[in-house]
């Protein structure tokens, strides 16, 4: 499916969060995601649902069971703070008590699953959903008898834990994590920022090149929305654009001597392994296989007697020439 043959969403309020968190807690994690995929576009049938990405495994501490694997408690931390309070402040009557009752920490372990859902004709839009497919396990005794904690946030998270044979807790689970309609937050973004924002540029870029006429951005690429709060109680947003293509493509990192044909040759390649046209461009902004110094040999070439970009690409490179950027 190509960009151009992509309708205007009319509404997406089937994707509310909180119906999105039930449907999370309602379905059974399977090792290919195909209920939790098919639950999704059955909430917003006009528009197709993909899974772009599954992120790297990530893990975190978790709860407290017992040698059983009986569930004493969900959040570590919190029960650590709590019962310390409850022992007086005592750290050795918390201690004692941890290990009175044989008490294991657990961890969770899990992969963050970015779904796309293309609403509209432009790069800016379409929906992401990001899901985390989540498995506990124990992990350690709680307190290591040969050495224990000498404060609080040593008992939370030891130096030197006394590690055990991992066992499950529980079965696998998803959590509804975040929803992002990126056409909205880039308008929210772009607000926060005087300047055009690198991944505006870089969409808007998109926008107009072969690229975006080939293909929607959403298929080759996902954001990654940050918010926080500044010292000053200042509201603070950005965003990261991550590349999910996972074939290998030859890298443009050495071009010395290249010009005309030759370097013309290169750059069809990689687009082809790429997918779409101008890929070199874009993977060059985000420095994934392609240096600056490949746009400057196929500007200099541009400039000379080659000429092997369609208009509206080198016009693109033109206006990065004059004001470089990357993401």
């Amino acid at each position: 499916m190509t960009s151009s043959s992509i309708q205007p969403c009319a509404s997406t309020t089937a994707l509310d969060g909180q119906q999105l968190a039930k449907l999370c807690k309602t379905t059974v994690p399977a090792a290919g995601n195909e209920a939790l995929l098919a639950k999704i576009q059955a909430l917003i049938p006009d528009y197709p649902v993909r899974l772009a990405r599954t992120g790297s495994e990530w893990y975190r501490l978790g709860g407290i069971v017992d040698m059983h694997g009986n569930r004493i408690a969900n959040d570590l931390v919190e029960w650590a703070e709590r019962t310390y309070i409850g022992c007086g402040k005592d750290l050795q009557a918390l201690i004692d008590h941890t290990q009175a009752q044989q008490l294991i920490a657990t961890r969770q372990t899990g992969n963050t699953l970015h779904f796309v859902i293309q609403t509209g004709a432009g790069a800016e839009d379409f929906i992401q959903l990001d899901i985390d497919k989540i498995r506990e396990v124990s992990d350690r005794l709680l307190v290591n008898p040969k050495q224990p904690p000498e404060d609080l946030e040593e008992f939370i998270d030891p130096l030197d834990p006394e590690c055990i044979d991992p066992f499950n807790i529980g079965t696998a689970r998803y959590a509804y994590r975040r929803k992002t309609d990126v056409a909205v937050f880039m308008a929210e973004l772009n607000g926060h920022h005087p300047d055009r924002h690198p991944v505006q540029r870089f969409m808007d870029d998109w926008n107009r090149s072969s690229a975006g006429q080939k293909k929607a951005l959403s298929e080759d690429w996902i954001v990654r929305p940050f918010r926080h709060t500044g010292r000053f109680g200042e509201q603070q947003i950005n965003v990261e654009l991550i590349n999910t293509q996972t074939k290998n493509i030859a890298q443009l990192d050495d071009l010395q001597g290249k010009k005309g044909l030759p370097l013309h040759n290169l750059l069809t390649r990689f687009d082809r392994q790429a997918g779409y046209p101008m890929a070199w461009y874009f993977y060059l902004l985000k420095g994934i296989g392609v240096t600056a110094h490949c746009g400057v040999a196929v500007y200099k070439d541009l400039s000379g007697e080659f000429s092997y970009l369609p208009e509206r690409d080198a016009a693109i490179l033109n206006d990065w020439i004059a004001s470089p950027y990357s993401i």
